[in-house]
């Protein structure tokens, strides 16, 4: 499963927002029905799982921590817990909640950023769009660079 692209969408009056066709497709491909949605770990967007993906994370997750491990299975906790199960309805729709915008910054814009195996939502701003604008190139160079000398 790889979703790929940047493509913007207005939510309508009631928080709904139709993910992009060209996303759709993909998930229709591979016979996916249900989505999880959380706020992203690190960055102000949402993050969309199909659900086959959400569950290849949570037990990858579940395998590396200590059930015996207090702060361990408060972390499990509290990613597997804030997250809303979402379907698309007959017209390709989704809602956005008002606490997921919120937590988002999201207001009447958002702009899907595949990432592979799940979808970026962020909220459209002036200025750069997402991440910190950091020299793309160089980055990837010093990436890349260490990666082939392991």
């Amino acid at each position: 499963m790889r979703f790929l692209g940047n493509i913007e969408a207005k939510i309508d009056m009631k928080g709904r927002v139709f993910l992009p066709a060209a996303f759709r497709k993909v998930l229709q491909t591979e016979g996916v029905e249900q989505l999880v949605m959380r706020k992203d770990v690190h960055e102000e967007c949402l993050v969309l799982y199909p659900e086959s993906v959400w569950n290849e994370q949570m037990d990858s997750m579940r395998a590396r921590l200590d059930r015996w491990n207090r702060r361990q299975q408060q972390l499990f906790r509290q990613f597997v817990s804030d997250v809303d199960l979402l379907s698309l309805d007959g017209n390709g729709r989704f809602l956005i909640s008002s606490r997921y915008k919120r937590m988002a910054g999201i207001e009447q814009t958002v702009r899907f950023i595949g990432m592979g195996d799940t979808i970026e939502i962020w909220a459209v701003r002036d200025g750069e769009p997402f991440g910190d604008g950091c020299d793309l190139g160089a980055a990837l160079e010093e990436l890349m660079h260490d990666t082939d000398r392991k």
